[in-house]
């Protein structure tokens, strides 16, 4: 016979490691999130002519419009596309769908990043899980380790953002993308303010953000900026949307020079 008396407050199963019990928790709540949202989903499922009436009318947002628009060269032909901002802008008018970045591990050198787009309604989903190596790049200072916590997030959003883009553009109609497209491009027509103002105002950002000079732009453009046409003005607002979102680089569109070059050229020069 024992002499030992039970703990009246113990459990009768022997208790879990305290991690354990959390990551159950977790996961049974992730399980009932997504099942809450199918739910939903079915018994609100989404009208696509007031979707599109939606998208469309937030396209005629001159701040959305924009931003809205890129292009990239292609084989020698400039390609015009939709921008992150657009394609979250279509996802959430357009309605049920669930997309985002999650950081899936952390070490000192690295990060694996899932991006993600889910339509809930026609259970598609689009996954990209990518490594985010904690470093940035320079031409002045070359390979710089990223130590601070900002500055990596930051690098894991820039990073994140084009699969996030690719993700949503995987789920969404391509005939409801396109028409998107179209109202941006009517809207920036519509809108467009080609003055003097504008003109510096833009250049200022190319040299501030890309170091990108005056000459620069306007050899692309074969004109002096304060005589360019607002088409040419709407098309340096595309280029400069698609260096900010990393969709190309600045010696896509413009002729840069090697300083380097340059001053081992004069030196040659003036030794000779």
């Amino acid at each position: 016979m024992s002499n030992e008396i039970a703990n009246i407050f113990a459990s009768k199963e022997k208790d879990e490691p305290k991690s354990n019990s959390l990551t159950q928790i977790e996961s049974q709540r992730a399980i009932q999130e997504v099942q809450a949202a199918m739910i939903i989903a079915k018994k609100f499922p989404r009208d696509p002519i007031s979707a599109m009436d939606r998208i469309l009318n937030a396209c005629t947002r001159q701040t959305l419009a924009e931003g809205a628009l890129y292009s990239y060269p292609r084989g020698g032909v400039e390609v015009t596309g939709p921008s992150i901002r657009l394609a979250e802008a279509i996802a959430q008018e357009w309605g049920n769908v669930q997309f985002g970045i999650r950081e899936l591990e952390q070490n000192d050198k690295e990060s694996i990043v899932e991006a993600f787009a889910w339509d809930i309604e026609r259970n598609t989903r689009q996954i990209k899980t990518f490594t985010v190596p904690h470093v940035r790049f320079t031409k002045k200072n070359g390979l710089t380790k990223l130590i601070d916590p900002r500055d990596i997030y930051e690098t894991i959003a820039n990073q994140g953002a084009r699969r996030l883009r690719a993700c949503i553009l995987g789920v969404i109609p391509g005939d409801v993308v396109e028409q998107a497209q179209k109202q941006c491009e009517v809207t920036l027509a519509a809108n467009v303010e080609v003055t003097p103002e504008t003109i510096k105002k833009l250049a200022d950002t190319f040299k501030a953000e890309f170091s990108i000079t005056a000459e620069q732009l306007q050899e692309r453009l074969q004109c002096k900026l304060e005589a360019i046409r607002p088409a040419q003005y709407l098309q340096l607002r595309k280029i400069y949307t698609s260096l900010r979102d990393g969709m190309s680089k600045p010696s896509d569109w413009f002729v840069i020079e090697d300083k380097k070059s340059d001053s081992a050229n004069k030196l040659n020069e003036e030794l000779s």
